[in-house]
C-alpha cells in the first residue's frame, strides 16, 4: 500500500487537514454530509496506484480548525486553495454525497482547473428525488459511513442552507449543458435516493455517463468494492488513453 502524507494546509487563516497517497494524476475526494469528517481511505486505496490521490475535511469537520461561518463559496474557495497549495495546474476531482455535488460544482466554476468529475451517490440538483428519499430513510434507513470522528451538524445546517441559492439558480441548468468535462456519475440501485434522479442528472451533462451497481446502497464500497474499483479505475485508464491526464 502506498504511504499516505497527511499535513494541515492553511487556506484563508484556517487549517485544513489532508492526506495524500500514491502517484499519477492528481485526484481529490471530498467527503459527504455535508459536516462529515473524512471517510473516503478505501476508495482512495482503490486507485493509487494509479492516481495520487489527495482527501481533506472540510471546515470544522474532523481535524479541520473551525470557523464561524461555513458556506458553499468558502468551500469552493478552500479547495482551489489546496490546489494552488500543492502546486497542482489541473487534477479530477471527486466526492461522495454531498461531496460529489461539490466537486460538479467546483468543476462549473473551475473548468480551466477540472479534468473530470467523479460524482459517487450524489444528487441532482432538483428537488425532486427528495420525497423518495425522506420515504426511504424512514422504511429502511439507511447505512453510515465509517466516521472517526462525529459529524459537526452546524456545518451541516450552514452548507446545506448556503448551497439552496446556487441549486435553485434558473441558469444551472444551462451552465450544466454546457460543462465540456467527463463525468462520471456512479450510483447504488438500492440507494434510498432514487436512480432516475442520477438519470436526470447525467441526461444534462454533455459529457457523462452513468453507472449503476446492481444492489448498493448510499455507500457502495462495503460490499461492492470490486464494482466500484473497477468502475473507477476503468475511468481513469479512459481519461489518460484520451490524453486528459
Amino acid at each position: 500500500m502506498p504511504e499516505q502524507t497527511e499535513q494541515f494546509v492553511e487556506v484563508d487563516g484556517t487549517k485544513l487537514w489532508t492526506c495524500r497517497q500514491g502517484e499519477g494524476f492528481p485526484v481529490m475526494l471530498s467527503s459527504g454530509g455535508p459536516g462529515c469528517c473524512d471517510y473516503l481511505a478505501p476508495v482512495a486505496a482503490m486507485i493509487d496506484d494509479l492516481a495520487e490521490v489527495y482527501r481533506w475535511e472540510q471546515r470544522g469537520c474532523g481535524r479541520s480548525e473551525a470557523a464561524e461561518l461555513y458556506t458553499l463559496e468558502q468551500c469552493l474557495d478552500d479547495l482551489e486553495g489546496l490546489r494552488k497549495a500543492f502546486g497542482l495546474e489541473r487534477w479530477v476531482i471527486g466526492g461522495h454525497s454531498w461531496g460529489a455535488n461539490l466537486a460538479l460544482i467546483y468543476a462549473l466554476e473551475y473548468p480551466e482547473q477540472t479534468a473530470a468529475v467523479i460524482h459517487i451517490s450524489g444528487t441532482s440538483f432538483d428537488e425532486d428525488w427528495k420525497a423518495a428519499y425522506h420515504e426511504g430513510l424512514a422504511t429502511r434507513g439507511e447505512r453510515q459511513p465509517d466516521y472517526a470522528y462525529p459529524p459537526n451538524m452546524e456545518v451541516n445546517r450552514q452548507l446545506n442552507a448556503s448551497k439552496k441559492p446556487y441549486q435553485r439558480d434558473p441558469g444551472l441548468p444551462a451552465r450544466l449543458r454546457a460543462l465540456e468535462i467527463p463525468v462520471l456519475v456512479v450510483h447504488g440501485d438500492l440507494d434510498i435516493r432514487p436512480t432516475d434522479m442520477a438519470e436526470r442528472l447525467v441526461g444534462m451533462l454533455p459529457q457523462a455517463r452513468l453507472e449503476i451497481i446492481p444492489g448498493a446502497e448510499h455507500v457502495l464500497w462495503p460490499d461492492h468494492s470490486a464494482e466500484l474499483g473497477r468502475i473507477l479505475r476503468d475511468f481513469l485508464q479512459e481519461l489518460k488513453v484520451q490524453g486528459r491526464v
